[in-house]
């Protein structure tokens, strides 16, 4: 298999969705951040298949001692141990509520000062953060009705999709403590303790005290169909049963599809005009789908709740459509 081609391109395709995600229903989000995620996670995940410092910096062409700073320095912020530099400075001023900009940078000492103003500019620009004039400008977080004027999700949602995205992240990688979640998740500390907290008393997760600290695990994560603060949990959620399935397809040995595989996936696409006779029914595919799929997950939970195994194994179903509109010819 050519690696270098499919990772080229599954890199394109990704920026393509992230660009269209930045400006979901016209808003900006803040991206600066993102070329730094994306060596700590590609980082991160190549660890985690147990490859050598030595060796990843040399993946990246980098000198193992550049390869070390780096990864110090992107991992967690200087002066606010354990979060990465956007979520310390988000989560500063979600804190103090007002702070003049030679605060915030007296603060961030430590940190690098142009990375803070480049952090300072992005939220500004998305609207999540409000500036004033002078020399010395004073930062503050948005109202809630400042959020709503530019389309962005009131206090409330914003509260229940946090829940969503900690649960799901619970989910698939617990247990884990809240600092791992600090890692994972783009959001202050503050905002994960209140999401732990309102999952844990809804029972939709559990907490368990170790010597190091509290950890947080759950049996399932279950988004509910038409549920918007769920939105974005559902899409991280989809995107990762689809990559995870391109993964286990990759490195299974076999680069060839079958009749009868049990990893991978299918790609169909239907050439359909209005009055087809098979409009319809390719239409509703997916609510039909999604209605048997639906019924066999209740049916495998309604049996799992008095019958367990020490064999048990999990299989991941995904499934998604989408309609373009082609041009008059």
């Amino acid at each position: 298999m050519n690696s270098q081609l499919v990772i080229d391109a599954i890199v394109r395709q990704t920026m393509v969705l992230i660009a269209r995600l930045s400006t979901v229903d016209g808003v900006r989000s803040p991206l600066s951040h993102i070329a730094d995620n994306v060596f700590v996670s590609l980082v991160r995940e190549l660890e985690h298949q147990r490859l050598g410092k030595k060796v990843v910096a040399d993946m990246f062409g980098m000198a193992l001692r550049s390869y070390r700073q780096k990864v110090q320095r992107l991992k967690e912020s200087a002066t606010s141990r354990g979060v990465t530099l956007w979520g310390a400075v988000h989560g500063y001023l979600a804190e103090r509520g007002s702070v003049t900009r030679s605060e915030i940078f007296k603060h961030f000492g430590r940190d690098d000062e142009a990375t803070v103003r480049s952090i300072l500019n992005d939220l500004v620009e998305s609207g999540l953060v409000r500036k004033s004039r002078g020399k010395n400008p004073t930062y503050r977080m948005a109202t809630a009705e400042e959020l709503e004027e530019i389309g962005l999700s009131s206090i409330a949602s914003a509260q229940q999709t946090n829940e969503a995205l900690v649960w799901l992240h619970v989910s698939h990688s617990g247990p884990l403590s809240q600092d791992d979640l600090g890692e994972l998740l783009p959001l202050s500390q503050a905002a994960i303790a209140a999401a732990l907290e309102h999952l844990v008393a809804s029972a939709r997760i559990r907490s368990e005290a170790r010597p190091d600290g509290l950890y947080y695990s759950t049996d399932q994560c279950l988004i509910p169909v038409g549920e918007a603060a769920g939105w974005e949990a559902a899409i991280i959620d989809h995107h990762r049963a689809v990559l995870s399935a391109l993964a286990a397809k990759a490195v299974n040995g076999r680069h060839a599809s079958a009749a009868n595989d049990r990893v991978g996936g299918t790609t169909l696409a239907y050439d359909i005009w209005p009055g087809h006779p098979k409009e319809k029914e390719v239409q509703e595919l997916l609510a039909t789908l999604r209605g048997r799929v639906i019924a066999l997950w209740d049916e495998v939970e309604e049996y799992n709740r008095t019958h367990e195994s020490e064999a048990a194994y999990q299989v991941t179903f995904y499934c998604g459509q989408y309609l373009t509109e082609q041009e008059d010819r």
